[in-house]
């Protein structure tokens, strides 16, 4: 699974804050049932743009990762759970509109590498393609 959000109407001061940032990577995994496997990493951008300037950060969960990227100016934020376990894709977007004071939201659950939940059905399409591949060689 994978949840993606855009965030409107965000606390300014909260997406301008490095360490805001770190603290919500670092309790965030744990809060919607995920396992972290690294500190979070955390970084300030401030490029040309004023309109750009944010904090971007991410953290590996054993799930797979969690990313954010912000603009303060803006008041918005992208924020992408991404996983192989399943998990509450509601209580996952409450828990961020509360931490970020979200006004409001656009998000989506894509549903990604379904497929490959068998690894000999993996397997065996793998083959397909690269069979497939080099015929047209």
């Amino acid at each position: 699974m994978h949840l993606v959000i855009d965030g409107y109407g965000a606390d300014q001061a909260l997406l301008e804050s490095a360490d805001a940032i770190y603290q919500f990577l670092d309790a965030y995994p744990v809060a919607i049932g995920m396992t972290k496997i690294t500190p979070p990493h955390v970084y300030i951008y401030a490029g040309q743009n004023p309109q750009d300037v944010g904090v971007s950060g991410f953290v590996i969960i054993a799930e797979s990762h969690i990313s954010i990227h912000t603009f303060p100016k803006r008041q918005y934020v992208n924020i992408d759970v991404f996983s192989c376990k399943d998990f509450d894709t509601a209580r996952a977007l409450e828990e961020l509109k509360g931490k970020f004071g979200i006004q409001q939201v656009r998000s989506w659950t894509l549903e990604r590498g379904l497929e490959y939940s068998d690894p000999a059905v993996a397997m065996r399409e793998m083959r397909s393609d690269r069979a497939a591949v080099m015929g047209r060689m």
